[in-house]
């Protein structure tokens, strides 16, 4: 692996390393977050926190929409490695904050078409039907999960405290990058191909 530039010339494009006492601050910032996406995401299940759309007016192009965004991310983050282990920590960061974004633009759209949008139903069978399933829970399962530890890992890049950065990405970027590649195929099953 090449050596790794001087936090100075990394962060040379971007801001100073967070404070470890405003990185402590966010820290717990993360878990008050995870828990409110976490509730967000129970509600939007529930019928009575449904919001009418005015007549006329549909999100039905979200899901393909948060579905490219999440290729996006899947892209973002194989480059935000590659850039890595070249040494390049600006087009890292840069690559992971493209990420960030992109998972933030995701995760509000998701939400607003949930509220607003009845569920559709899976409506494959035989073999194709376990196979959706356990995608979509594994995919919902290891969103859930990996959520603070992104923000978490996130937070130590920022702070430039590289041993605790890398020892949180060899858990969560394998997770991450399976939502983000498993989210657009769950997508495709439900909304594209024809399964009846």
């Amino acid at each position: 692996m090449a050596s790794l530039p001087s936090a100075a010339a990394a962060s040379s494009d971007n801001l100073a390393p967070l404070s470890p006492q405003a990185e402590s601050k966010l820290r717990k910032l993360v878990w008050v977050v995870t828990g409110l996406v976490l509730v967000l995401v129970g509600m939007m299940r529930n019928p009575k926190f449904h919001i009418a759309l005015p007549e006329g007016v549909g999100l039905d192009f979200l899901p393909g929409f948060y579905s490219f965004l999440n290729v996006l991310v899947a892209i973002c983050l194989v480059l935000a490695v590659s850039a890595v282990k070249k040494g390049d920590i600006v087009k890292h960061r840069r690559f992971i904050n493209a990420a960030m974004v992109l998972s933030g633009l995701f995760l509000l759209s998701y939400v607003a078409y949930h509220f607003t949008t009845a569920e559709t139903k899976f409506a494959g069978t035989g073999w194709v039907r376990p196979v959706y399933f356990f995608l979509l829970i594994s995919h919902v399962v290891l969103a859930a999960v990996s959520l603070p530890f992104i923000l978490l890992a996130y937070l130590a890049g920022k702070a430039d405290r590289r041993p605790a950065h890398r020892r949180l990405v060899k858990v969560v970027f394998p997770m991450w990058l399976y939502v983000s590649i498993t989210g657009p195929v769950v997508y495709v099953m439900l909304h594209v191909m024809n399964f009846r």
